[in-house]
């Protein structure tokens, strides 16, 4: 019996030994009792975001805020449609968390203290923030953009505009307008590069942009004008288009940054003074230094007084049509309001007819 007991024994040993010796990695795969645990590696941790908690709410802010606009618990119960008790337990409780005393309760009236006037002031922007974010919030819901992007060619002056951007502020909305200038393509071009939502006053034909809506606002007249002791004045009879091209012309530089540069009556090779607004055009072309066309309301007191000389070019197009221009693939409430005040086919007229271009 004993050499059969040492004969299983043996034989175990061996099959012990013939087995497959378990890896490190299998090992450490093994299930693990609750008894223990093996410790986290560091890297395999998650970042739980912190949570703190917060003894100040905007309930509580609100209620701190009636109390000292109106003296009492009492009375601010009342404004707040709540029970004095209430506001005494929140109050109370606030203290507690706070570990600060708000209010001094010896007269009849609720005093604030030096803690509590900061913590009521402070809660008090809080609470506008707040509100502003909510009212926001609710704009954006509803279609209206957090800002809108408004270009204005050159030929549009501002005054125009003024009371409508006044109307707009009366709406007290969220909207932030950005205004600014665009020269002859550089209009077009900003609806293209989408640094305009809205363009007042693109001049000449629309290029193909995506989605683009364009409704004409007017036309101007301009007309080809020189210093009387130019060159040009004193040739009888019309101009050709190459007798123009000899001379120096004048002209604003065009604001494009992605679509080709517009000139207008500019000959190829032709002499160019470049300027930035149309005041320093006629101001060069008055004091003789190049020759060329501009809106015939801007030039008319230079004409009446002697300063220009208006000539007669054969073949030289003489009007211009303006356009007020938008994308309509992201249009909101704001855009369309400016749509709705600016779409008029006679915009440009009231250029013309209150000479706003001298503003």
């Amino acid at each position: 019996m004993v050499k059969n007991a040492l004969a299983e024994r043996v034989t175990g040993e061996r099959l012990l030994s013939n087995r497959e010796k378990p890896t490190p990695e299998a090992v450490r795969r093994r299930p693990i009792s609750r008894e223990f645990q093996y410790p986290e590696h560091p890297a395999e941790r998650t970042q739980q975001p912190r949570l703190f908690s917060m003894n100040l709410s905007f309930e509580v802010l609100q209620v701190l805020d009636a109390i000292d606009r109106t003296g009492t618990f009492a009375s601010a119960a009342e404004t707040l449609h709540k029970v004095p008790s209430s506001l005494s337990y929140l109050v109370q409780k606030l203290e507690l968390d706070l570990g600060v005393k708000l209010f001094d309760r010896t007269g009849r009236r609720a005093t604030l203290t030096h803690a509590g006037r900061v913590v009521v002031e402070e809660g008090r922007r809080l609470l506008e923030a707040a509100e502003a974010l909510e009212f926001k919030a609710k704009r954006i819901e509803h279609g209206w953009e957090s800002e809108l992007h408004i270009a204005v060619d050159e030929i549009i002056p501002f005054d125009l505009l003024w009371h409508h951007v006044s109307e707009f502020y009366k709406l007290k909305l969220d909207t932030k307008l950005h205004l600014s200038k665009e020269v002859l393509g550089g209009s077009w071009d900003a609806l293209l590069t989408r640094r305009a939502d809205l363009v007042v006053g693109a001049a000449g034909d629309p290029p193909p942009i995506p989605n683009l809506m364009a409704r004409p606002i007017g036309s101007l007249k301009h007309v080809f004008v020189v210093a009387p002791d130019h060159p040009l004045a004193s040739i009888p009879g019309p101009l050709t288009l190459d007798m123009v091209a000899r001379h120096r012309a004048v002209a604003i530089g065009d604001t494009s940054r992605k679509l080709a540069p517009r000139t207008i009556a500019l000959a190829v090779n032709q002499e160019v003074l470049t300027v930035p607004t149309l005041e320093a055009k006629l101001a060069a072309q008055i004091r003789g230094l190049a020759a060329g066309t501009i809106p015939e309301c801007l030039a008319v007191d230079a004409l009446n007084q002697g300063e220009l000389v208006q000539k007669e070019v054969t073949g030289m197009r003489d009007v211009t049509h303006f356009y007020l221009a938008w994308r309509d693939d992201e249009s909101g409430k704001a855009l369309q309001w400016w749509v709705d005040q600016l779409d008029r086919p006679d915009l440009i007229d009231e250029v013309v007819q209150q000479r706003a271009l001298h503003g």
